[in-house]
């Protein structure tokens, strides 16, 4: 009869790669560092290749190790969702969860609500990384992702929190050296700032009515991220699409105009972003529940912007149903 499986040195051998240390994995799963490594070891012996290289400075994963981590981040995953839900109920949130988000939305209005999800959960702990990069939720062992998106059908299952729009804007100073776009087509001729994270960072689709337009944009500049796009903008080197929330208060200063406002940008969204199968351990369940809450409440009040810092009480536990989307298709 073949031998099962090493479930629990896969599990462990996932939590090293997500801390990157064997004792801080150790210390998570409350186990000797000896341990740990032993148990490492014993996937190593018995997989025939190095999974780690490893030294007092340095951790680097084997193109093995690398092959394997989404796998075993999978075992480990379903191990805790499935304690979770025998558990049921009685399952007070707790443990690690790790978070992905994008730079400036996550700055602005994902860390200013933490504390009190953390004073409201403190058996749950967070691990918020930010930036616009598409993360691999499975193959990176997170959690979670919120993501900007204008979402197609796919894989993933997903939890609409808040709309959010997006504008084409320009400066005065560009409006009045180049001139103001009367038709979507006329963008071809003027310079255009363009952004690397989105799938479709070389087209814009704008509709009104029947009609549609779609352009290919180019332009002296490109940029990783909605702030960086800002200095650029308000200086008149070029057109942009950014979110609402990024250019709220600089279109309400006078710094930006609104260009096209009578044809409409595909709409977008802001989503509470899952793996697929399974139960979900409660920490991630509760804190789509309160992001939920608050962002959609905030949302009803006015449109999110930069100057929206308050921080938002307690969520309730209601619930929205998910949608399955395909990551590959999301953009932030």
């Amino acid at each position: 009869m073949a031998k099962l499986p090493d479930f629990e040195g896969l599990a462990i051998f996932a939590k090293v790669v997500e801390i990157r240390s064997f004792a801080g994995a150790a210390a998570e799963l409350k186990l000797s560092k000896a341990t740990v490594s032993k148990a490492v070891s014993r996937i190593e012996a018995r997989l025939g290749t190095r999974l780690i290289n490893r030294t007092s400075r340095r951790f680097a994963l084997t193109d093995a190790g690398r092959q394997l981590t989404a796998r075993a981040a999978h075992i480990l995953a379903e191990g805790e969702a499935a304690e979770d839900a025998a558990l049921a109920q009685a399952t007070v949130p707790r443990g690690l969860l790790r978070l992905a988000a994008p730079m400036s939305f996550g700055v602005l209005h994902v860390a200013s609500l933490l504390p009190d999800f953390l004073a409201a959960y403190p058996e749950v702990s967070v691990d918020l990384h930010l930036s616009d990069a598409m993360v691999d939720l499975i193959g990176e062992g997170f959690d979670a992702a919120i993501r900007i998106a204008v979402l197609p059908d796919s894989s993933l299952v997903v939890r609409r929190l808040c709309e959010m729009p997006r504008y084409l804007v320009g400066s005065p100073a560009y409006l009045k050296k180049h001139g103001r776009p009367k038709h979507p087509l006329h963008l071809a001729q003027h310079r255009c700032i363009g952004y690397s994270y989105t799938t479709t960072s070389e087209t814009w689709r704008f509709t009104k009515g029947g009609k549609s337009a779609t352009v290919r944009p180019s332009g002296p500049l490109r940029v990783n991220n909605g702030d960086a796009m800002m200095p650029a903008l308000i200086a008149g080197t070029g057109v942009g699409i950014l979110p609402e929330f990024i250019l709220r208060d600089a279109i309400a200063a006078g710094h930006l105009e609104r260009l096209l406002a009578d044809w409409s940008l595909p709409s977008g969204g802001v989503y509470w972003v899952t793996p697929p199968g399974g139960p979900r351990p409660k920490r991630v369940e509760v804190l789509g529940d309160f992001l939920f809450e608050n962002l959609s409440r905030h949302m009803r009040g006015g449109a999110l912007n930069r100057s929206s810092r308050r921080r938002l009480g307690r969520s309730s536990n209601r619930r929205s149903s998910a949608k399955r989307i395909n990551e590959s298709s999301i953009s932030r």
